[in-house]
């Protein structure tokens, strides 16, 4: 492929538009209540906990009900989840997270638009989720997702 003017215009433009996204307060938002979520140490044995009894989990989750742990398994994940999910940087992380999310799909949404009214772009984190049958609709084709 050969660099045209416009390429490397469009280069430039996408490199300044990253380096906005970078530096906006939503990304230092982000990149604070994540450096937070690893440094507090009580936050960060809450998750490696809710990790260890996930593992246990998914273990059981390949005989199913059928498991002899599967009750305390259950409630065990549930238990840790709902600890882990009330802690305040878990909670700060996720917001932040999803203000992130919103400033990315809103720019993908806006550079679809600017292409063409036919191009799709992922809405509402979209891009995160799996449909289950690939087709990238997020279940609007009335796949089961």
């Amino acid at each position: 492929m050969y660099a045209t003017v416009e390429f490397v215009e469009l280069l430039e433009r996408s490199e300044n538009l990253g380096r906005m996204i970078r530096d906006s307060e939503v990304m230092a938002a982000y990149n604070s209540s994540q450096e937070a979520l690893y440094q507090d140490s009580e936050t960060k044995a809450k998750i490696d906990a809710f990790t260890a009894v996930k593992e246990q989990y998914e273990e059981v989750q390949r005989f199913g009900r059928y498991h002899p742990d599967y009750s305390s398994i259950m409630k065990a994940i549930r238990s840790k989840k709902r600890e882990m999910d009330m802690d305040a940087n878990v909670a700060a992380f996720k917001i932040a997270e999803r203000n992130l999310q919103k400033l990315l799909d809103e720019i993908s949404g806006t550079l679809a638009a600017t292409v063409s009214e036919t191009v799709k772009a992922p809405r509402s984190g979209a891009a995160m989720k799996d449909s289950g049958c690939g087709c990238g609709s997020g279940g609007a084709c009335g796949c089961a997702s």
